[in-house]
């Protein structure tokens, strides 16, 4: 796969539960998360993953949404995250990242999910552990680590 995809959002709450707010760059921490942000820590779901085009399925359902409202922390754009398997590496800048979740359960219906009777995460959203930390920024090209040279 190649590397053409790029981060157009980066999302970070301090709370869980919570809309996450836009940043125009964060730091992501080895074997921990985002800095700063409520998911980071000790588990297999530090960094979650959205691509717009996903975001953009549920505006076509009428919903008035945008990066973030899905409280994910990277919101991507021309890189095909369901191509995705877990175990897989992918390259962020200079950060390595490994898939460790596909889709998660959600225990209760979302504000999302009661708006347009679906909701993208528990199918499409991505989850990873930071393996390379180091700043990431809005622009920073995304693509598999045996893709980055």
């Amino acid at each position: 796969m190649e590397k053409t995809g790029r981060v157009i959002s980066l999302n970070v709450s301090r709370e869980k539960g919570v809309p996450k707010t836009p940043a125009d760059s964060a730091m992501l921490i080895e074997n921990r998360g985002i800095e700063g942000d409520a998911h980071a820590g000790d588990w297999h779901r530090q960094v979650s993953l959205l691509a717009s085009e996903s975001i953009e399925k549920m505006r076509a359902l009428g919903l008035d949404v945008s990066s973030g409202d899905f409280a994910e922390n990277i919101t991507t754009v021309d890189f095909n995250l369901s191509d995705l398997k877990i175990g897989e590496r992918i390259m962020i800048g200079r950060c390595e990242l490994e898939i460790t979740q596909i889709g998660k359960e959600c225990h209760s219906r979302c504000a999302i999910y009661y708006q347009a009777g679906d909701c993208i995460m528990p199918k499409e959203g991505i989850f990873a552990k930071v393996l390379k930390g180091g700043r990431i920024s809005v622009g920073d090209g995304i693509g598999k680590s045996d893709a980055w040279s």
